[in-house]
């Protein structure tokens, strides 16, 4: 018997099947800055309609959440959790998502769980006004076990080079604003398995698993409608070391972000994993989000402007002089 690509594990003909699956969906994200198709060897944008744009780049994938949704056959959230991580990076420093291109790895590809995986992602986009350009996927035998899935993403942005946003404008007096994330996102979910292992118990009258795949939040349109009326002097994304590890990242040296984690709303299944797996308070902040997805920090003259343009935002603290860059407050 002679020896094939599909006798080492490899079957090409379910990755044709996967393209086939998401060919149309995909078109469907592109503009007329897309210059060509799906099956190119590049993907090409062009760019036009700034004086003097500046691209701003972010990857990231979604780590053991996907863990969560293989092993409860949900897979239509993972796409969305992708694109999320990366594109609310870029957010941050005021850019327009541009365009995405995804990789997705595994043992032995199911064109029906990648289809799907792929669609979440253009759903993303198509919200996010941003095209899903490229992408790659890679069945590796030896390397993944059968069921096994890995996906990442890679996002591109753009904005004017003198409105990026870094933090650097940010002063003593400024206030922060918490927007609400939608639960764990993608972040401190090897945690979360092994405090909540059986992700099919009831939880708030339905199964657990459904509230730990909530898709994390797309900040995109909250964020940019606040851009255009409201002068933003640093944005923070609320990703893995919670507050603690990424605040800091906007504060400029002097200066300290003050806040009182007594005014975060801390979401239910948090409350319970912190008593139920007996995990300190402060670990609890430096690990998830605690229900903070994205920080705002403004002047306090427009702090009032933000809440009133964001139905859920909510202050949490003020920028004060100090050596440490964030004092959190129990």
């Amino acid at each position: 018997m002679s020896n094939t690509y599909k006798s080492a594990g490899v079957d090409k003909e379910e990755g044709y099947k996967t393209v086939d699956k998401i060919k149309k969906a995909v078109g469907e994200t592109h503009n007329s800055n897309v210059l060509n198709h799906l099956g190119s060897f590049g993907a090409f944008y062009e760019i036009g309609g700034y004086k003097n744009p500046v691209l701003v780049s972010g990857t990231d994938g979604v780590g053991t959440k996907l863990k969560v949704a293989l092993d409860t056959k949900q897979y239509d959230s993972i796409g969305i959790d992708c694109f999320a991580m990366c594109a609310n990076d870029i957010l941050c420093h005021g850019a327009k998502p541009l365009f995405f291109l995804d990789y997705l790895a595994c043992g032995k590809l199911d064109s029906e769980i990648a289809a799907e995986i792929v669609l979440g992602m253009v759903k993303a986009c198509k919200d996010n006004n941003c095209a899903l350009i490229g992408g790659e996927t890679a069945e590796m035998p030896g390397m993944y076990q059968p069921g096994d899935y890995d996906v990442a993403g890679f996002c591109v942005g753009i904005v004017e080079k003198d409105q990026i946003i870094d933090g650097s404008g940010i002063k003593a007096g400024n206030k922060i604003i918490a927007l609400p994330s939608s639960g764990f996102h993608s972040n401190g979910f090897s945690l979360v398995r092994k405090v909540f292992p059986d992700f099919h118990e009831e939880f708030e009258g339905k199964p657990l698993y459904e509230t730990l795949l909530v898709p994390t939040r797309l900040y995109y349109k909250d964020i940019h409608k606040v851009l255009e009326e409201v002068k933003v002097c640093g944005i923070a994304h609320i990703t893995g070391g919670g507050l603690y590890e990424n605040v800091p990242r906007i504060i400029p040296e002097g200066l300290c972000a003050s806040i009182d984690a007594a005014k975060i709303k801390i979401p239910g299944v948090m409350v319970e994993l912190e008593k139920r797996g007996g995990v300190p308070r402060e670990e609890m902040f430096g690990t998830f989000n605690m229900g903070v997805g994205m920080v705002i920090v403004t002047d306090a003259d427009h702090a009032e402007k933000v809440l009133h343009l964001l139905d859920d935002a909510y202050e949490i603290g003020e920028i004060t002089e100090g050596s440490e860059k964030i004092d959190l407050k129990f």
